[in-house]
């Protein structure tokens, strides 16, 4: 059975894991999942190290990104850090961010629905069909919150 770590933030302004996790408990039944929250992005990396640690395969994080030069740079720092663990682990970390100023109001909050639900679907096929699940949707324009732009 997988276990997938979800890592979310107090800072974050929709509740996104939840909608992931249904998601991931419909499309992966015996999935086991182990969440964390943490107060902000620069704390999601160690929580996702610290489930990886415990025997999580995968994890799905959802950030809150700030509209002030000062978040994104926070953004940028713990993106980095999570690229670092997937690196060192060799385990997928699918990094779900919501940046405040890409929308407002209940367009945001549709955003960030979608997106985690969409972006906790790519994690249920990768972790029932392996590395080619996702490979018929290949250049195809996915976007993950907002419509799809197809491809070219």
């Amino acid at each position: 059975m997988p276990c997938v770590a979800v890592v979310d933030t107090t800072f974050a302004r929709v509740n996104m894991a939840e909608e992931a996790i249904k998601v991931l408990k419909r499309k992966v039944p015996a999935i086991k999942i182990k969440r964390y929250t943490v107060p902000g992005i620069k704390d999601i990396a160690v929580a996702v190290k610290r489930l990886f640690d415990e025997g999580c395969d995968a994890a799905i994080t959802f950030g809150w990104v700030g509209p002030t030069q000062t978040d994104k740079y926070s953004y940028l720092a713990m993106s980095i850090a999570l690229q670092m663990l997937q690196i060192q682990y060799g385990k997928h970390v699918i990094d779900v961010t919501v940046h405040e100023d890409e929308a407002s109001g209940e367009k945001l909050k549709e955003v960030a629905i979608m997106r985690a639900r969409e972006h906790a679907l790519n994690l249920a096929i990768l972790l029932t069909k392996g590395p080619e699940g996702l490979t018929p949707l290949a250049g195809t324009g996915q976007r993950q919150g907002w419509p799809d732009v197809g491809p070219l």
